[in-house]
């Protein structure tokens, strides 16, 4: 007993057992912060996605504008007379569209409508009729990428029939336009992105980073203090992933609190039973003494009832000396041979004092002759159990003339396995104790009952390797019991049969 309460004592409480939690170490980035060092980059890719395509389509349609020029300059200097148009309106022309030089291919002939300080060579040649995507992108960078003042020229379709046209203009200017562009682009883009970023953390903010806050912290509280019920998180209404995990984490708080309180009891328990315990084996084994000076006595009766009285403090005496075990919700091994089954349903009958004059009636259809493998005083306890419950439910119900009150026990054979049915006419099991029949503290719903009988009980069946379960359909309540047979090893009957 005093190493049962020395190891209760010496085991700590949850709460005292958990140190300080804090809900993110110093010098750590929460949620919130790699959520914006995340969309910073996001948003820098969407800028140059937009760039490239942008400045591209910018320098294109500053070349189809030059092209479009030299189209209307073309009209005006191919309508006048050859060599009547001045050099000083040439020059004109050819400043007003920006360009050195324009050229008009019609059949074989290519003819120079006008030109002014034209280079001795050009630099970079740009065909508007053939251009593609990728050489536009392309062709945009290199042009920013370019220092100096090199020259273009620019090719592209003619009016009037003729096969194409084609603008010499200087490439600076077209280079600054595009730089201009640039960074009023960026600037509009920074902008933009700037307030969508805001707005997508603002939301993901709401959405997603304060519900994680809350369940983190809620986490942290319960884990400091799991015995706490004010602990638990209160679901809220959203249908996203975050409000199932909201409600699995609340019924999951629930349900281990409900088990710290149970085990909190059982503990408390076990250590009331060590400390009644020692008392209480004095206390039998007194009694004990007296047993057997009554043994001695010649009266019948005395000599008919002393045999079942020592018989009962011996087992007394014995589930004593195995408190320890059972404190440590341990119970002995079975120690299991074939032994009838009437005589301890007999004995289960007296014992729970349900002789022939007993107002709850008593039925014994026990197939005669029915053997089981199991151990005898497990087997007794198992029934002992069962039968009380069943008497108890018949004297907790109103009286009735018409429906009588008994309790029947049934066994028989099936194969290698035995089967006992423990029946009565009594109110039956409430619903809501069918869910948790055979856990403790949990099946009662008597006045005064501690639900551990058919938890001592279903836990010895168990340990014999077999089933028990209430019986549906039935009058009162019908509990099942099956103990089968221990498997036989041929290894073994091998060896007996040589040795015989």
């Amino acid at each position: 007993m005093e190493e049962m309460t020395s190891q209760m004592e010496i085991v700590p409480k949850a709460s005292e057992r958990l140190g300080p939690s804090r809900l993110l170490p110093q010098g750590r980035l929460g949620l919130s912060g790699k959520l914006l060092l995340l969309t910073i980059p996001l948003v820098m890719i969407a800028e140059v996605l937009i760039y490239v395509p942008a400045i591209a389509n910018f320098r294109m349609n500053r070349l189809n504008d030059r092209i479009a020029a030299a189209n209307t300059a073309a009209l005006v200097l191919d309508a006048a007379p050859s060599g009547m148009v001045p050099d000083s309106l040439a020059r004109q022309i050819l400043n007003s569209i920006g360009a050195r030089a324009v050229a008009i291919k019609m059949g074989q002939q290519r003819r120079l409508l006008a030109s002014a300080d034209l280079p001795s060579s050009v630099d970079h040649d740009v065909d508007m009729r053939s251009m593609t995507a990728w050489s536009a992108m392309i062709g945009a960078f290199e042009t920013m990428l370019e220092s100096g003042n090199e020259t273009i020229r620019i090719i592209g379709p003619a009016p009037y029939g003729a096969q194409f046209i084609e603008v010499v203009v200087d490439e600076k200017p077209l280079r600054q336009s595009m730089y201009r562009f640039s960074r009023n682009l960026l600037l509009f883009s920074l902008g933009i992105a700037v307030l969508t970023a805001a707005l997508v953390y603002l939301a993901l903010h709401f959405l997603f980073v304060r519900p994680m806050r809350r369940l983190t912290a809620n986490m942290v509280g319960f884990h400091q203090n799991p015995e706490s019920s004010a602990s638990i998180i209160a679901p809220s209404d959203r249908g996203d992933e975050i409000g199932v995990a909201e409600r699995e984490l609340s019924d999951m708080q629930r349900d281990l609190v409900s088990m710290l309180h149970q085990k909190s009891r059982l503990a408390a328990l076990g250590l009331a039973v060590s400390k009644i315990n020692h008392d209480l084996r004095n206390m039998l084994a007194s009694s004990q003494l007296l047993s057997d000076q009554l043994a001695s006595v010649p009266e019948p009766r005395v000599q008919r009832f002393a045999p079942k009285l020592m018989r009962s403090l011996e087992r007394a005496i014995a589930l004593c000396q195995s408190t320890l075990s059972y404190g440590r919700a341990q119970e002995a091994e079975p120690d299991r041979r074939m032994v009838l089954v009437e005589p301890i349903v007999n004995e289960v009958r007296e014992s729970a004092g349900l002789g022939s004059n007993a107002s709850i009636g008593w039925i014994n259809a026990i197939e005669r002759g029915l053997m089981i493998d199991a151990d005898p005083d497990q087997l007794f306890r198992i029934l002992l159990n069962l039968v009380r419950n069943a008497a108890q439910a018949l004297e907790s119900q109103t009286k009735s003339d018409i429906a009588p009150e008994q309790i029947r026990v049934t066994g028989r054979r099936e194969g290698s396995v035995t089967v006992i049915e423990v029946s009565d006419t009594g109110p039956g099991v409430p619903l809501k104790a069918r869910n948790h029949l055979f856990e403790a503290f949990q099946a009662s719903d008597r006045a005064g009952g501690t639900g551990l009988g058919l938890a001592i009980a279903a836990e010895l069946v168990r340990a014999h390797g077999g089933d028990i379960h209430l019986v549906e359909g039935t009058i009162g309540a019908t509990f099942r019991i099956a103990i089968p047979d221990r498997p036989v090893e041929l290894a073994s009957l091998r060896g007996e049969r040589v040795r015989a």
